[in-house]
């Protein structure tokens, strides 16, 4: 558990998670109300987005003020985002309609059997650099460690952007 390798308060964090000192009904119930809840939250944070984007604009990565080439949201990216909103969806629902178990995982159809731990147990595709920096250092508290600076550089990157224009228009490789 990553939250245990947190000195001092770590296994408090986790009871606290829990709900108790083991998984049982209490933590099924928080994690189902928190995955119904969290795609509500995601809604509200994206139109709070929208709503400031529109309010104050975009980026302006010329840095030129100029009204001649502009062109506004709506129509005309309102209606390119429906239609690859629409392909998108029809492509999903083919796949799900003509083989569902096509991106599935073949461990997920063997019974469960709680005595027994398989060997071969691996997370999924987009877990796999957590699961290598965790494997790839010895000691708990600095793969999790490691593992949260991993995710950490993506927030800080854009700060250390120290340049004076933000478009690519003005680099040489792109004349």
């Amino acid at each position: 558990n990553l939250l245990s390798a947190i000195p001092y308060l770590g296994i408090d964090l986790v009871q606290w998670v829990w709900g108790g000192f083991a998984v049982d009904n209490a933590t099924l119930t928080r994690f189902f109300t928190f995955h119904f809840i969290l795609p509500f939250i995601v809604l509200a944070m994206t139109m709070i987005h929208l709503l400031f984007l529109h309010e104050t604009g975009s980026n302006n990565p010329i840095g030129l003020n100029s009204n001649i080439d502009k062109i506004p949201f709506h129509p005309y990216f309102t209606y390119k985002d429906i239609v690859g909103f629409i392909i998108m969806t029809m492509i999903l629902i083919l796949l799900v309609l003509t083989n569902p178990y096509l991106l599935g995982d073949p461990d997920n159809f063997i019974p469960a059997n709680p005595l027994v731990t398989p060997v071969h147990i691996q997370p999924e595709w987009y877990f796999l650099f957590a699961y290598a920096i965790l494997r790839s250092i010895p000691n708990k508290l600095g793969g999790v460690i490691a593992l949260v600076l991993s995710i950490a550089i993506l927030a800080i990157l854009p700060f250390y952007h120290l340049s004076k224009f933000r478009g690519i228009q003005f680099y040489p490789i792109n004349k």
